[in-house]
């Protein structure tokens, strides 16, 4: 079993030619009203012949004036001259327009051009229980901010591809720096995983080459969309669990990572947003979302983790309601490596 999702990203040459093609729509009208002529027509579409990256650029931004509803389901595909048949990574028009538009990002990402920082989480003691891994670019000759990179890659159908990668960067880079038995906090988007059975595979093929313990992942949900199917998320908890490895649910409080959700999925760890912790020792409202997502959190076992805790008072107020870990840059900013204060003797 392969999807297109988890596929490489293969280049897009300097010379070659471009297709289309359209599930319902004849194209060729259209495109003579635009003044776009094509080399030929054949079986699985319209070709075009382009000679540079900037042609093959002006061509897509030409056809992108086609009508909206037509362009929503019209695929694409850009392969060189020396093509051999059999394979074509047809897309959606709008994800290879983004592939061109983006050339930079898709070569950080086709190039792994990313590593993982640590950012160390706390028990209510300040003892270092475990670190989260945090996408940073690897070449300071090649930005990137992480969000982007991410937005990007879901416009270029490519976040599925990106996701797993990270993944497994955080995973090899924490075989490298840290000891059995400390923590792992690892994110994921949910929405790139489409079956959970297959999808998660190369997660735990990566653990077991490295000989590591799943009991020491964390896997979070991180999501800036609405989850749409909450049974696909339940199935995802389930193949981490029955694995050994525990699941958190990132940014409680805000966004769609709401206390109904929370309540819903039950997940190991609660992460509650940065929103609600800065200042919170001197905001009763936010005081009061706190104690309730403990209150709430303690009914399932969940362990309440305060994200973004940059003041010692509003950590003092988290360890006061009940909150049992913390992370921040109160206790380290996001680094390479561990802090050089780590020992095992700091951890519980």
């Amino acid at each position: 079993m392969t999807c297109s999702s988890c596929s490489i990203i293969l280049p897009i040459r300097d010379q070659g030619l471009l297709k289309i093609r359209h599930p319902r729509v004849s194209l060729n009208l259209a495109l003579d009203g635009l003044g776009i002529l094509p080399q030929q027509c054949c079986e699985d579409g319209i070709v075009f012949k382009y000679d540079s990256h900037s042609e093959l650029k002006q061509l897509v931004n030409g056809l992108a004036r086609l009508p909206q509803e037509w362009l929503l389901h019209m695929e694409a595909v850009a392969i060189g001259l020396n093509h051999v048949e059999g394979y074509e990574d047809w897309l959606l028009f709008s994800q290879l327009q983004a592939r061109i538009q983006h050339a930079d990002m898709m070569s950080i990402i086709r190039d792994k051009s990313f590593s993982s920082h640590m950012q160390p989480i706390v028990d209510h003691n300040l003892n270092i229980i475990g670190f989260e891994f945090l996408l940073r670019p690897s070449h300071s000759e090649r930005p990137f901010q992480p969000f982007r990179l991410f937005e990007i890659a879901r416009e270029a159908g490519l976040h599925a591809h990106l996701d797993r990668l990270a993944r497994i960067s955080a995973i090899e880079k924490s075989a490298a720096c840290l000891p059995a038995g400390i923590k792992r906090f690892i994110n994921f988007l949910p929405s790139t995983i489409y079956n959970p059975a297959y999808c998660l595979n190369h997660t735990f093929e990566t653990i077991d080459r490295l000989s590591m313990n799943t009991e020491d992942f964390v896997f979070e949900v991180v999501e800036t969309e609405e989850i749409d199917d909450l049974n696909v998320l339940h199935q995802i908890f389930e193949q981490y669990r029955t694995r050994g490895v525990s699941v958190a649910l990132d940014d409680v409080g805000a966004g769609y990572s709401t206390t109904e959700l929370m309540n819903c999925l039950q997940p190991d760890y609660v992460k509650i947003d940065r929103s609600l912790i800065d200042g919170c020792h001197r905001n009763s409202d936010q005081q009061r979302q706190i104690t309730g997502i403990v209150e709430s959190a303690s009914r399932f076992g969940g362990q309440v983790l305060a994200e973004g805790v940059e003041q010692m008072e509003d950590f003092e107020f988290c360890r006061e309601a009940g909150v049992s870990l913390a992370q921040g840059y109160l206790f380290g900013k996001p680094e390479s490596g561990p802090p050089s204060n780590f020992v095992l003797s700091r951890v519980v």
